[in-house]
């Protein structure tokens, strides 16, 4: 019988010993053929876990409209790229092409590419855009055409593999993943490693206090620093997570639509660790874009017109009670602080010549 993705994982530490928890994430996430986003579905209510698009068309339509606002601004080049990292099944960028057909030079500049390493999602997605768009599929945002960018990243960052640093005897260790005395995966303490120091809180560490960090963050925000310097550039991004540096532990596993333990099935579980927007704004920053934000996805939804974009959509005289009350729970999950209003937040990442978007017109950007 051909070997599971565990006992591949479980060998490969007997053979070659401890893995960071980032490489433990990346291995399962990302690092075989047939890893969790290379080789599963895991979006949708028969998958484990459900993103924004898939409950409101709303959030796609309204994430258009913010495109097009920022397209206007920045000039209304033509043709321009509009990009998704991390698409999942397309329907962010279906529900986005369809509102977009309502600003036609938009819609017919428009350059639909997906950054997208999953076969099996890019087969969904297209699929799901076969009668909207043509997308263009890209390992990495590097292979993105060199021209004005209009980037969405729902639920993209959280994915970032996280490597996690543990204050132990009075110095910082890396987080291990290790077999046990038993032969099963287990968290170990690593040799001396310290974090990044941009990153520790000012509270001075306390023995077992993990301090987390996305290494991934730097590069790519390092690359869109590169694109911004020739053209412009917009990247609008939702997400969960914190705000300001802290200590602890937000590494998580989720398997059908509930919580698990990151050591169940490797690389058959959706595995993620809360964003850092505090870190995305370094890296952002050091990469001499400007930042705007994180606000409550809730807030920048009502902002964009959430309320009255639901009510348009519920005044159609054929649609049953089901259909209305599925249109009015989903808005409502999207924005109601005691479920996705508040959890998630909203930051836009733009390059110097593009003037502050909406909703954060009002607001000052941070730069680098």
């Amino acid at each position: 019988m051909p070997e599971t993705s565990s006992e591949n994982l479980v060998r490969r530490l007997a053979e070659q010993g401890p893995m960071s928890v980032g490489e433990y994430m990346r291995w399962c996430l990302t690092g075989r053929e047939d890893a969790y986003y290379r080789d599963g579905n895991p979006l949708g209510g028969a998958g484990d876990f459900v993103t924004a698009p898939e409950v409101s068309q709303i959030f796609g339509e309204l994430i258009s409209m913010w495109a097009c606002a920022v397209w206007q601004s920045a000039g209304a080049p033509s043709p321009f790229t509009l990009a998704e990292l991390g698409p999942g099944r397309g329907t962010l960028m279906q529900d986005a092409i369809r509102a977009s057909r309502s600003v036609p030079e938009f819609h017919e500049a428009a350059r639909v590419h997906l950054v997208e390493t999953s076969a099996t999602l890019r087969e969904t997605q297209r699929q799901t855009l076969i009668h909207a768009c043509t997308p263009e599929w890209h390992e990495d945002i590097s292979a993105l055409p060199a021209v004005a960018t209009l980037a969405i990243a729902n639920e993209f960052f959280d994915a970032l593999p996280v490597e996690q640093y543990v204050f132990s005897q009075g110095e910082w260790r890396r987080r291990m993943v290790a077999l046990n005395d038993q032969g099963e995966l287990a968290f170990a303490v690593g040799g001396f490693a310290p974090p990044p120091m941009h990153l520790l809180p000012k509270a001075p560490p306390c023995e077992g206090d993990i301090l987390e960090h996305h290494p991934d963050v730097i590069p790519i925000m390092n690359e869109l620093g590169r694109r911004a310097k020739t053209a412009p550039l917009a990247l609008v991004l939702a997400d969960y997570g914190y705000e300001r540096l802290d200590y602890g532990d937000t590494f998580q596993a989720v398997r059908h639509h509930g919580y698990a333990s990151v050591f169940e099935t490797p690389g058959e579980i959706d595995l993620s660790a809360h964003v850092s927007f505090t870190e995305l704004r370094m890296a952002a920053e050091a990469a001499g874009l400007q930042v705007f934000g994180p606000m409550p996805q809730g807030d920048f939804l009502l902002a964009l017109g959430l309320e009255q974009r639901l009510r348009q959509l519920l005044a159609n005289a054929d649609l049953s009670e089901e259909q209305r009350a599925t249109l009015f729970l989903g808005a409502r999950r999207l924005a109601d602080p005691f479920q996705m209003g508040s959890l998630f937040k909203v930051m836009a990442i733009t390059s110097a010549d593009v003037p502050p978007p909406p909703p954060f017109a009002n607001s000052v950007a941070s730069k680098g």
